[in-house]
């Protein structure tokens, strides 16, 4: 019984394979090229944020086509190693020529995105932080004018209100009977009693405790400024080094990805014609 060895059998490629990988081939080139149109049209340059959303989609999309030109490219392969590639009396009628013309512009474009993808980031995270910055302003100028605004009633108010507190503890003062009714109709406590008393034992302290009380609101409203210009302040903060983060992100997310794209479609596009013009020569 005579049995072939496994050294000896040669697995001849499939005429079929050649036709199913050529037709998928083209069929991802042509998808992906419509697809390419789909995002360019209509186009808006000019437009910064519809600059790298394009870009941002083409460069995600850009290695299908990379896969069909292998794909149609390994069809011809085996046509040719089953020796049923006709050769073309001129380049302009075969495909081939024509799919590495296209790798060529292909990667053409993404060299060109390569170069100017990281600009357009710089120049639209400058103008996002210009406006973070101007909204910010904008937010200090206004809680300013609402403090000034506020000093100003703060200060009218407790005018006319002083000289009226003033008044009124003159009158506890001198009238003990007044303070005692005051006390048990409950408008007054003890502690305010005891220092009502002491405002008549020693008058310069009741200037004191005016002044004081003043103060405390002036405090407050000074610290209530404080923290909503703190807040204002950690806003932009925030938002700057959101910004930022996201224009390095989108720098290194696109850039190296579009040159190694430009690398590969020029590549496979310059070798190719390399070689077609030898077998035409």
């Amino acid at each position: 019984m005579t049995t072939t060895s496994p050294k000896n059998s040669v697995i001849a490629p499939s005429p079929l394979a050649a036709i199913a990988l050529k037709l998928v081939g083209a069929i991802t080139i042509l998808n992906a090229l419509i697809d390419f149109l789909t995002l360019l049209f209509p186009p808006n340059f000019g437009n910064r944020g519809w600059e790298l959303a394009t870009t941002t989609g083409l460069v995600d999309r850009g290695i299908v086509p990379l896969v069909g030109i292998a794909l149609l490219f390994t069809g011809y392969w085996i046509d040719t190693s089953l020796g049923k590639s006709a050769r073309k009396s001129t380049l302009l009628l075969d495909v081939r020529f024509w799919t590495c013309l296209l790798s060529c512009l292909l990667g053409v474009m993404f060299l060109a995105t390569t170069v100017f993808h990281p600009n357009n980031v710089r120049l639209q995270s400058r103008d996002a932080l210009a406006q973070v910055e101007a909204e910010a302003e904008q937010a200090l100028n206004q809680v300013e004018a609402e403090a000034e605004q506020a000093t100003n009633e703060l200060e009218a108010r407790l005018n006319n209100d002083l000289p009226q507190r003033r008044a009124q503890i003159n009158v506890l003062l001198e009238n003990e009977d007044q303070l005692q009714a005051e006390i048990a109709s409950g408008s007054i406590d003890e502690a305010q009693a005891a220092q009502i008393r002491r405002f008549r034992d020693n008058p310069q302290e009741l200037d004191s405790f005016l002044t004081s009380q003043i103060n405390e609101v002036q405090t407050q409203l000074q610290t209530r400024i404080t923290q909503e210009q703190t807040e204002i302040g950690e806003r932009r903060e925030n938002a700057t080094r959101r910004l930022k983060a996201e224009a390095t992100k989108a720098t290194f997310r696109v850039t190296p990805s579009s040159l190694l794209l430009a690398i590969g479609y020029l590549l496979i596009g310059a070798l190719g014609l390399r070689r077609l013009l030898a077998m035409v020569s």
